[in-house]
């Protein structure tokens, strides 16, 4: 779905504040693959997956969405269509009054017929269990409510990957969980590839594979075993693990016989209490 070779990213070029954000990035992301970009402010997570929909363009390197060529302004119009992009402020991405119409403006603006606009809004509210509240005012829903009718308005355009940048770094513990089951449900029922940017590292846990960033380059690639059973070298980085990984982690220092990578409650439980 996406592959990136040697891409570097400058802001502010030539000048006196120039910051090389990204510095020879390659990954490549597969098609129905749950991916999360983990990083701590400045690593360049945002940056990179600006590139995924041409939000930015390299500063040299290449960027491959489905082999179409990002570079290529010939290429935009599909580009644009085939990955969707949602981000940290629901309130900033919502243009109507009324839920529906907010879910339909991109699809308008695809220029398709009304029908089946009809269609996409109707079935887009449904992935995310928004349906009823169809003709409601988005400034009176919850902020999860929110960023689940701001994803309705991306899949409405029917995009076949969707880069969340921090979606639920403004919500509360209940509006995560809904954006998070609303995230898992269409990675896994409709197949659509899933790029998530996140500060947390128990919406990591559930992705298939996890990118982590530091200062512009990739450090560390794997599962989410994989990578949280590194808890000092993450730690050295400036980023946490996931509670149930960490109190592993010192289990083990206390001579524990338990494994590192352990990465949920129940994993917990299963070990202590076979």
């Amino acid at each position: 779905m996406i592959v990136t070779e040697k891409l570097c990213h400058h802001y502010n070029r030539g000048t006196d504040n120039e910051v090389l954000a990204l510095k020879g990035i390659n990954i490549s992301i597969k098609k129905g693959e749950f991916v999360a970009i983990l990083g701590h402010n400045g690593s360049g997570k945002s940056t990179l997956a600006k590139h995924f929909n041409c939000l930015l363009l390299p500063s040299s390197g290449v960027v491959y969405v489905k082999n179409m060529n990002t570079a290529d302004e010939d290429n935009l119009w599909n580009l644009r269509q085939t990955v969707g992009m949602v981000f940290q402020n629901p309130d900033n991405q919502l243009v109507a009054t009324i839920v529906e119409e907010d879910v339909a403006f991109g699809p308008e603006n695809l220029g398709i017929e009304p029908k089946k606009i009809r269609q996409r809004v109707d079935e887009a509210l449904k992935a995310v269990g928004m349906e009823e509240f169809s003709k409601h005012a988005p400034h009176l829903l919850s902020g999860g409510q929110k960023q689940r009718v701001a994803i309705a308005g991306v899949l409405a355009m029917e995009p076949e990957c969707i880069v969340l940048d921090e979606p639920t770094a403004m919500l509360d513990p209940a509006g995560r969980k809904e954006v998070m089951r609303t995230i898992k449900k269409l990675n896994r029922e409709k197949g659509i590839t899933v790029v998530h940017i996140t500060h947390f590292m128990d919406e990591a846990v559930e992705a298939d594979r996890i990118i982590v960033m530091e200062a512009g380059k990739v450090v560390m690639e794997g599962t989410p075993a994989e990578v949280f059973s590194q808890v000092e070298k993450l730690k050295a980085i400036g980023l946490d693990v996931p509670q149930v990984t960490e109190l592993a982690y010192l289990l083990r220092k206390e001579g524990v016989d338990i494994e590192p990578n352990i990465l949920t409650i129940e994993e917990m439980v299963m070990k202590l209490c076979p």
